[in-house]
């Protein structure tokens, strides 16, 4: 019997000796040795109790280790939650409760501080550093380099994603191996991949992105990835002349922008730059095609769909917009009233219907309702247009998100921990433009009466509280908020008074 993801993407490596993953030091791992440390992990998996069904919580640095425990869950069977590294044990301590994984795996360095976290909520606690080793790293060096694939059908789980909810509480996006394979195969058909391609990998492996498009992709189609532990624009510059494309999110392309070494002779034998994740401002995309000849490739995706649409690999790539629907996958528009499609320039809703699109949200049968229609259309939250060509513009989205860098933040999560603060009788918290980061968290409070909120102690507990990404990059004190006269607070009014607030 088959295993769906496993077999297309991790067999193939059997018996590879070309480079998989070619490491900025210089060292490179072959298929067929990347595929050892699969089968490796995938004994320690089952060494530390993990089974069929079960899931392995994975909050580590980006290494070839960490990605091979993604293959070790898929060949076990398990279901993979991969968390941002920059999670605080409080985040963190959310998930493993909600997602109840047998195994966490965690950097040996916030070992202590989640402990308690697996000890709470019933799992088994594993280190595996930066630097490749740790508790886990160890038990994989004694297990052996072969290991026989749990049979999985194509409508099994293969992974979760948490995505935020406009109330601060996280939604398990429960991903099958045929969402995640079919996507695959459409973009890399799409985008043109094949053997001969070599990524230039910069991207988080705790993010659909870098996950399960630019690896999944680079597995599927048997090419390579130069795999960097992160955003370096050294290494990358360094290490572009042996690459032939890149995936990345705006940041990468303004730091790259900003470097007087980024050149059209850097970038002559590239084929193509994908920018997904944030807006990629239109600035950026002149700017871009006028250093390098290149015009980037944006496309539209979330974490409960993969990817939607794409701007064409040969046609017209309009900046400001993310494109035409991807083959097997249908987008509407609809009435966010009634649901009913609307024509073409209108704007609405966003739906996606596809083999793509997720299979529900973990343990939260009401809000699947809400957000998957029984025709199997999800709805996004996101507002668009279609023009007359079918490309697809995303005007703004109905819920409160920031996407500031490529990764999620909803305001309400930020609100909360401001609200608690002394001096503060409310707050406010809104994305705007950043030249960098796409969109930028921008908060206000409102003092108590008589009272001056201390910014710098606000900022300090912030930071201990909150991702990095979550944190606010300016903080500003407000008389009050402005409201309509439902006594709602006008978050568009906010973000029109300070939208040149990190651009001007």
């Amino acid at each position: 019997m088959p295993n769906t993801l496993y077999d297309a993407l991790f067999a193939p490596l059997q018996g590879t000796t070309r480079p998989f993953l070619i490491l900025p030091d210089g060292d490179e791992i072959s298929g067929d040795g990347f595929l050892s440390m699969i089968h490796r992990a995938a004994g320690a998996l089952v060494a530390c109790g993990v089974g069929t069904g079960d899931r392995v919580a994975v909050q580590v640095a980006k290494t070839p280790t960490a990605l091979a425990v993604y293959g070790a869950a898929v060949a076990l069977g398990a279901i993979f939650l991969p968390l941002n590294s920059a999670y605080t044990a409080d985040e963190v301590d959310y998930f493993v409760g909600n997602a109840t994984p047998k195994l966490l795996l965690a950097d040996g360095a916030k070992a202590a501080a989640l402990t308690a976290v697996a000890m709470r909520h019933g799992a088994r606690l594993e280190t595996l550093n930066a630097d490749g080793l740790g508790s886990f790293a160890t038990l994989a060096a004694s297990q052996a380099a072969t290991f026989t694939a749990v049979d999985r059908a194509p409508d099994d789980l293969a992974a979760f994603l948490y995505t935020s909810g406009t109330t601060g509480r996280s939604k398990g996006a429960m991903l099958t191996h045929d969402n995640l394979l079919s996507n695959a195969r459409v973009l890399a058909s799409h985008w043109r991949f094949s053997a001969t391609d070599v990524q230039l990998h910069a991207l988080p492996i705790f993010h659909t992105h870098g996950l399960f498009v630019a690896t999944n992709i680079a597995l599927l189609t048997g090419g390579a990835m130069i795999f960097l532990p992160g955003l370096d624009i050294d290494d990358m510059i360094r290490l572009m002349p042996r690459a032939t494309s890149m995936m990345g999110v705006p940041t990468f392309y303004t730091r790259l922008l900003d470097d007087p070494r980024f050149t059209r002779e850097l970038t002559a034998h590239m084929r193509l730059f994908v920018s997904g994740s944030a807006p990629l401002l239109a600035e950026t995309h002149v700017q871009f095609e006028q250093r390098t000849g290149h015009r980037i490739l944006e496309r539209y995706g979330m974490t409960e769909t993969n990817m939607n649409t794409s701007n064409p690999y040969e046609g017209d790539r309009r900046a400001g917009t993310v494109g035409t629907a991807l083959r097997g996958t249908e987008v509407i528009v609809t009435d966010p009233a009634t649901g009913a499609r609307l024509p073409q320039g209108e704007v609405g809703m966003i739906e996606v219907r596809g083999p793509n699109v997720f299979k529900g949200y973990w343990q939260m049968p009401e809000k699947t309702r809400e957000e998957l229609r029984d025709t199997g259309f999800f709805i996004t939250g996101d507002l668009g247009q279609f023009d007359a060509d079918g490309y697809l513009t995303i005007v703004g989205r109905q819920k409160d998100l920031i996407i500031t860098g490529g990764f999620n933040v909803y305001p309400k999560e930020v609100e909360m921990i401001l609200d608690d603060q002394p001096g503060v009788l409310e707050s406010a918290v809104v994305g705007v433009p950043h030249p960098d980061f796409g969109e930028a968290v921008l908060a206000f409070v409102v003092p108590l009466p008589g009272q001056t909120p201390d910014l710098a102690a606000i900022d300090a507990t912030l930071r201990a509280k909150l991702a990095r990404f979550k944190q606010p990059k300016a903080l500003e004190i407000l008389p009050a908020l402005p409201r309509n006269t439902m006594g709602k607070v006008q978050k568009a009014e906010l973000r029109a008074r300070y939208a040149d607030r990190f651009t001007a």
